[in-house]
């Protein structure tokens, strides 16, 4: 279950990552409400992952999912630049994320 609650958590920071951006500063209220709301649930999915988890595993996992989640979402979403510099530097976050998780006995 440990692992289903970082996964989540992981989505849920590129969600808040998305809506901050879109809140302008949190200038727009609704955009502002989904980023403090998806902070909150993502911060304790985070928690209860922790439980069992490694802290080196989980969080290093949790900002690789929000890492490479928002960079995929601002080349998709908000057509942010795509070049090759940038795929690989997402492609050594994912190999990061890969040997966290093979080295994690959970």
């Amino acid at each position: 279950m440990a692992w289903i609650y970082l996964f989540i958590a992981g989505l849920l920071e590129v969600l808040w990552a998305f809506s901050m951006k879109q809140s302008h500063g949190f200038t727009r209220i609704v955009p502002s409400a989904i980023t403090l709301t998806a902070m909150v649930a993502s911060v304790v999915l985070l928690a209860l992952a922790m439980r069992t988890l490694p802290l080196g595993t989980a969080y290093t996992i949790w900002t690789g999912i929000g890492a490479v989640g928002a960079f995929v979402v601002g080349v998709a979403v908000l057509g942010e630049q795509l070049t090759a510099m940038r795929i690989a530097a997402a492609i050594f976050i994912i190999s990061g994320i890969v040997l966290m998780k093979l080295s994690s006995s959970q």
